[in-house]
């Protein structure tokens, strides 16, 4: 690349790699990071494809990703036996989901996400002690079969939507297993590691990744995984439930926006 391109490239990357940092951040906190840097992303390269900055967002959001599910896994314990199943169909159906987006408009899936988003953070808030804590239940052969379902559905969400996808997985780990909100954050980071991979294993081979952006963001993305994961893992469940909370209420004003504002 000539150095008249990179300049030119300059004040977009430096506003892209804080983007990403702060985004590696919130997700790696409590989920959600694709709200802060998939609009920087569209908002600082409007010239570009949609599939372009899918792409890019998601390249940089796995190494984020991964980053913070390997900090997780050494130092929170948490039931792998159903994570893993849920990451495998989780894999299988993000790649379908992301195939499946054309056939289905966006626009009719968003009041049925935001119905779920407004009882989801309902049961938080009335159920005071919900992720507060850490009750595992035994793993036999129903749960094993619930976390199929639930990776299945999750991961074709993530690849014909995605928004509030790490809220969704924590919600259901807390739920259905049994975990705190420490813990159901770690599992979830392990299936949305899946799901990121499924969709780079669509935008890699068919070019839809900026890598002079990509590559640096990815980098800040880690950086920010790495200062999340820290937060968490020190404020512990109490924060990790405040912000989850907050979250919610940000992904239900969006999406309400967008579904009534015509967007």
């Amino acid at each position: 690349m000539s150095a008249a391109r990179v300049d030119a490239l300059f004040p977009e990357l430096i506003w892209l790699v804080c983007v990403a940092f702060m985004a590696g951040l919130v997700d790696a906190a409590v989920g959600g990071g694709g709200l802060v840097q998939l609009p920087g992303l569209f908002t600082a390269l409007p010239q570009h494809t949609p599939a372009a900055l899918l792409g890019t967002n998601k390249f940089s959001s796995f190494f984020g990703t991964a980053a913070a599910g390997w900090r997780y896994a050494r130092n929170v314990r948490f039931p792998w036996a159903p994570v893993l199943f849920a990451a495998a169909t989780a894999f299988v159906f993000s790649f379908l989901g992301a195939t499946a987006v054309t056939l289905l408009p966006r626009d009719a899936v968003r009041p049925l996400i935001l119905a779920l988003l407004v009882a989801m953070l309902a049961y938080t808030l009335v159920k005071k002690d919900f992720g507060a804590l850490h009750r595992p239940r035994d793993v036999g052969r129903r749960e094993l079969g619930l976390a199929l379902l639930m990776g299945a559905a999750i991961g074709f969400y993530d690849g014909l939507f995605g928004p509030g996808t790490g809220s969704f997985l924590i919600f259901l780990f807390i739920r259905f297993f049994g975990l705190d909100f420490l813990r159901a954050t770690a599992a979830s980071k392990i299936v949305n590691i899946a799901t990121n991979l499924a969709a780079l294993s669509f935008f890699v081979p068919s070019g839809h990744v900026l890598l002079a952006f990509a590559v640096p963001m990815a980098v800040a993305n880690v950086a920010g995984a790495f200062a999340g994961t820290r937060l968490a893992l020190r404020g512990g469940t109490p924060v990790i439930r405040k912000l989850f909370v907050t979250l919610v209420v940000v992904l239900i004003a969006k999406m309400g926006w967008d579904t009534f504002a015509g967007a």
